[in-house]
């Protein structure tokens, strides 16, 4: 039995069609669910995902393609779960086969995720693997546009203040909510390591970041509008 059929025989009894109703609402419909809330769903997987440890990256790959595949939204969840718990695993030539998830069945939820785990990726080897973030901003998917914006979430001093600052002015034209949200989010989280560099650089574009953008960015520097 393959990974992705053992997570799905392990969550199938959980179900809840009226818990998994809400959740298809609260994501406006565009998703089946099982019904299972994050923590039994991870409590039930994490024997399967642990027992995984120095499964090889194509392997784990494939599995999160197979789970990508099932209807059930909790499936891609696992998959997110599974790559994030074996992240060590991966490295600069497995950087598109997560940007390929993050192109299908694609909203909110499972791209910030993988933002999470294509970051910390990158962040293990900046030098050689920024420059494909470079190449993620630039790209005709609003998603990995996002994924690119947002993937120094939490990085700290880490940060490459340089491209931070580069990609919000790269995308501030764009009208997308969730584009002009991740620029937003991306310069808060930013702002927690060094807040006059964030207010300057809000206080320099003005007008050329959107309404929301600011509002976001502002948030815990007193600017919001």
């Amino acid at each position: 039995m393959s990974i992705a059929e053992q997570v799905k025989e392990l969550l199938a009894p959980l179900a809840d069609p009226a818990q998994a109703a809400r959740m298809s609402a609260y994501m406006r419909d565009q998703f089946a669910f099982y019904g299972i809330p994050t923590p039994a769903r991870r409590a039930t997987l994490r024997s399967l995902v642990r027992g995984l440890k120095g499964v090889d990256a194509g392997v784990l790959l494939g599995a999160a393609g197979e789970l990508w595949q099932a209807p059930q939204r909790e499936c891609q969840y696992a998959a997110i779960d599974l790559l994030a718990a074996h992240v060590k695993q991966f490295d600069d030539r497995h950087i598109d086969a997560l940007l390929g998830l993050a192109h299908q069945g694609s909203w909110w939820d499972t791209v910030d995720a993988l933002a999470v785990v294509i970051g910390t990726i990158v962040r293990a080897d900046r030098p050689l693997r920024q420059p494909r973030m470079d190449e993620a901003v630039r790209h005709a998917d609003l998603w990995i546009r996002r994924v690119a914006m947002l993937h120094q979430l939490g990085w700290r001093a880490d940060t490459d203040p340089g491209r931070l600052f580069g990609y919000a002015q790269r995308l501030a034209h764009e009208a997308d909510f969730f584009i002009r949200k991740a620029i937003g989010w991306g310069l808060r989280d930013y702002a927690r390591h060094d807040p006059e560099a964030v207010r300057e650089f809000l206080l320099a574009q003005g007008s050329t970041l959107s309404a929301l953008t600011q509002r976001e960015a502002g948030k815990h520097l007193g600017m919001e509008k």
